[in-house]
């Protein structure tokens, strides 16, 4: 059976508005979400290395108390902003996507699962009075497996998706439902590299929060600054090593539009090096000095444009994937455009009000769990 007869028909009913626009907005806001994402995840994994291994410093400990609170907001964050991306996919490479996700199937109806269960875990910690015992960092350490988990699954799911070819083998070889895309070559490496960059990026929420303390407690301010500016630099040069394996383990084709193939990703890629070197190099001097606040600035601003840049590449890498069974101009476009200025009005409101919300609410310090 070839894999021109397993992928469904293009979906007949016509695009609200034209392609390039929901590409842009599939990049926007899949930034948006990998970046709180990052924040609940590696940010609740330093914490949660922090409340175990950490106890005798009790500076450590009051990081695990500071952060951990917010990981619940977090995560419902993080689950109401990775809505629109999930769904620009599906608009855009519906077939490609739901029939990766049928031969996938239990894990795929495991991630809510999971998600509740890390919700029920983040919520315990969160709420515990004491937080000084050990059971109280293990069950954090717990529910950040579940969305460890999560992540595999989403690496999974999308690896599957973008190489057809395997499908019929995958489904008549084995419709357990079980098929985690194992033999992917670059699954391994892709997961890595998104695990990676979240423990280097969710080091940005120990650093903010140290940031908004400076000035009541300053001393402990730049404690948070410099502990998460070693987990930054030290994250972020391992994912140079993971980098460098994803990007071999790429098929050719695919890996020779980062070596000049494609301009854009070419350009992405080399602002990803120079951005994370400058990044490691400004984070490194400015811990050393008794104000890392300026540094620290920098270097989360240099880190959130190659964020940028990396979403790109990641469409960029999807779309070389798919180009051999989808063209994008064979998708039918009726723009309506009363709708389309709708939308976008009330995109950029509730990103604003959004922006808001987390400043007051989680980088305070008078910001605390509430039921």
């Amino acid at each position: 059976m070839g894999t021109e007869t397993i992928i469904p028909a293009l979906d007949p009913m016509p695009l609200p508005a034209p392609f390039w626009l929901f590409k842009l907005l599939l990049v926007l806001t899949f930034f948006l979400h990998i970046v709180v994402m990052n924040f609940m995840f590696g940010g609740g994994l330093i914490a949660a290395f922090s409340g175990l291994f950490r106890k005798k410093n009790e500076s450590d400990q009051r990081l695990f108390n500071d952060i951990v609170p917010k990981i619940p907001s977090l995560l419902a964050a993080t689950i109401t902003l990775g809505i629109a991306p999930l769904l620009f996919v599906q608009v855009l490479y519906g077939q490609f996507f739901y029939t990766a996700t049928i031969i996938m199937a239990w894990p795929w109806f495991l991630v809510l699962v999971l998600l509740m269960f890390a919700y029920y875990g983040f919520y315990i910690v969160a709420l515990k009075q004491d937080k000084t015992s050990r059971g109280i960092g293990w069950v954090m350490l717990i529910s950040i497996f579940f969305i460890f988990l999560v992540g595999f699954f989403y690496s999974s799911n999308f690896t599957l998706m973008e190489s057809p070819a395997t499908w019929s083998a995958k489904y008549f070889q084995d419709r357990s439902g079980w098929n985690l895309n194992g033999s992917e070559s670059t699954l391994i490496p892709r997961f890595l590299h998104f695990l990676v960059a979240s423990v280097a990026v969710g080091s940005f929420l120990i650093i903010l929060t140290g940031l908004f303390r400076w000035k009541q407690e300053a001393d402990y301010a730049r404690f948070l600054i410099v502990r998460g500016g070693q987990w930054f630099m030290y994250a972020t040069m391992t994912q140079f090593v993971v980098g460098i394996w994803f990007l071999i383990s790429l098929p050719r084709e695919a890996m020779l539009q980062f070596m000049g193939g494609n301009m854009l990703a070419t350009i992405s890629l080399l602002i990803g090096v120079v951005g994370g070197l400058a990044a490691i190099f400004i984070m490194s001097n400015g811990i050393r000095n008794d104000d890392p606040r300026t540094p620290a600035w920098w270097a989360m601003g240099i880190t959130g444009v190659v964020v940028i840049f990396m979403a790109m590449m990641r469409d960029v890498l999807r779309t070389a994937y798919l180009s051999p069974y989808f063209k994008a101009s064979e998708l039918p476009v009726k723009t309506q455009l009363d709708v389309l200025i709708l939308f976008l009005v009330l995109f950029v409101i509730g990103i604003l009000v959004w922006a808001l919300m987390i400043k007051r609410y989680f980088f305070t310090p008078s910001a605390k769990i509430t039921e």
